[in-house]
């Protein structure tokens, strides 16, 4: 029997000497677990592959790793060629992503190697998110841009020195401060913060600018709510500002107003909230600050349920779903094999080497997957298409009878398709 589904908070602070990383109940706020052992930056924690927990080291060149079980032994470190500013691990558990500086570090997990370091931003990158299908990746820096990223091409063996984004999104004045990508895939929408006191919602695979929003003050954190009818985004002030996407008033560019319409203000902390996440099921937001709170909300009442203290600024918290292993007891599950040694540098002569030691290095191909279109170009396509056949004109005997027989296949498929409805509603209703 499968065990049950528990979700649980992830927390980090800057401040504390022993505990990284806590583990709370998000029921009942019980503390359930930490990992020891340095502290974690903003931005800087993400779970790989539901086995490894990995914490970028607050200001060092190094990242630190735990098997989930384990939590009172660090189980190595990942050195990088400078300070972490940003981590990011994607859903499939294949790869890992790492701001240095200005450069996007990418690495196939499996293997340590090192397959690109992408330097298309001007100054530090400070956030990174992967789609939800792994198959594109967003940096944001304090350049004021967010890159919109294909992995298959970034990964390629054989192409150009450094591959271009898919989409390079401008629209921001001053450093982008978050980002929170929101499910679909390609299709997915992303929200963009900004100290330029806007939030942006960009959609990814066009690039395309779906909405943006001005406050008062300036945006650090943003989440959206799983079914995304509502856009949560943390500001300076210590207020949280809950957007509707909803609503029929809503035009592209807008000035946020709390009203009875969706929009409201959850009112609490004392200093910048700097990170923002939703239960899965829509219901409770968590928040962290600079006030050194976590706060748990229920999103309907917008009142503050239970307030957790922390020793020092508040860098990484999360709602998220257990690891299997996370709870279990010491030694009940086989442990996670350690994690291979990562490269710190792209080789040059790096395929030879692989070539003459008999290795195979298999890559996605650059041409070989089609270019993601928009819902609207989808639509227009099946219009199109269906529009086509309803206008045509045949004539001649033989395309009569062509269209005369797959008339006939198609009534034979939907009593088919009948028959299987009606047997499969009385195998499931019959007592």
């Amino acid at each position: 029997m499968s065990a049950p589904v528990m979700e649980v908070i992830l927390s980090t602070d800057c401040s504390s000497p022993l505990v990284n990383c806590s583990v709370l109940d998000l029921l009942s706020g019980a503390s359930l677990l930490s990992y020891r052992g340095g502290s974690t930056s903003s931005r800087g924690l993400t779970l790989l592959d539901q086995r490894h927990l990995l914490g970028a080291q607050l200001g060092r060149n190094f990242i630190n790793v735990w098997d989930v079980q384990r939590k009172d032994q660090m189980q190595q470190k990942i050195l990088c060629p400078g300070v972490v500013t940003c981590l990011a691990s994607s859903p499939n558990g294949l790869y890992l992503a790492a701001g240095i500086a200005e450069s996007l570090y990418l690495w196939e997990v499996s293997t340590g190697c090192l397959l690109a370091v992408l330097s298309r931003h001007y100054q530090d990158i400070s956030c990174v998110q992967f789609t939800d299908d792994s198959s594109h990746f967003i940096t944001g820096a304090k350049d004021n841009l967010a890159l919109v990223w294909r992995l298959a091409s970034v990964i390629q063996l054989d192409q150009g020195p450094s591959p271009d984004p898919l989409h390079v999104l401008s629209r921001h004045s001053l450093p982008i401060t978050d980002l929170h990508c929101g499910l679909m895939g390609p299709q997915a929408r992303v929200a963009s913060a900004s100290l330029d006191q806007t939030v942006k919602l960009w959609e990814v695979c066009s690039g395309e600018l779906l909405l943006s929003i001005l406050f008062d003050v300036g945006i650090m954190s943003v989440t959206l709510d799983p079914c995304e009818y509502f856009l949560f985004c943390g500001g300076s002030d210590g207020n949280i500002f809950q957007v509707s996407l909803c609503s029929q008033s809503l035009n592209r560019d807008q000035t946020f107003q709390s009203d009875s319409d969706g929009n409201q203000v959850f009112k609490g902390h004392r200093n910048l909230v700097s990170c923002l996440s939703v239960s899965m099921d829509g219901t409770l937001l968590l928040s962290g600050s600079h006030d050194e709170t976590l706060r748990l909300w229920d999103i309907q009442s917008k009142q503050s349920i239970r307030c957790f203290t922390q020793k020092g600024h508040v860098t990484n918290c999360a709602i998220m779903v257990a690891p299997a292993n996370m709870l279990a007891p010491l030694g009940s599950a086989a442990a996670a094999a350690p994690l291979p040694r990562f490269q710190r540098h792209l080789a040059s002569s790096q395929h030879a080497e692989g070539q003459d030691s008999g290795e195979v290095c298999l890559r996605l191909g650059l041409y070989t997957q089609e270019e993601e279109t928009t819902y609207l170009q989808k639509t227009e396509k099946l219009f199109s298409l269906m529009t086509s056949v309803t206008d045509k004109t045949v004539s001649g005997g033989g395309e009569e009878m062509r269209v005369a027989e797959l008339e006939d296949e198609v009534r034979t498929l939907k009593k088919i398709n009948k028959d299987l409805y009606h047997f499969s509603s009385h195998l499931l209703t019959k007592p």
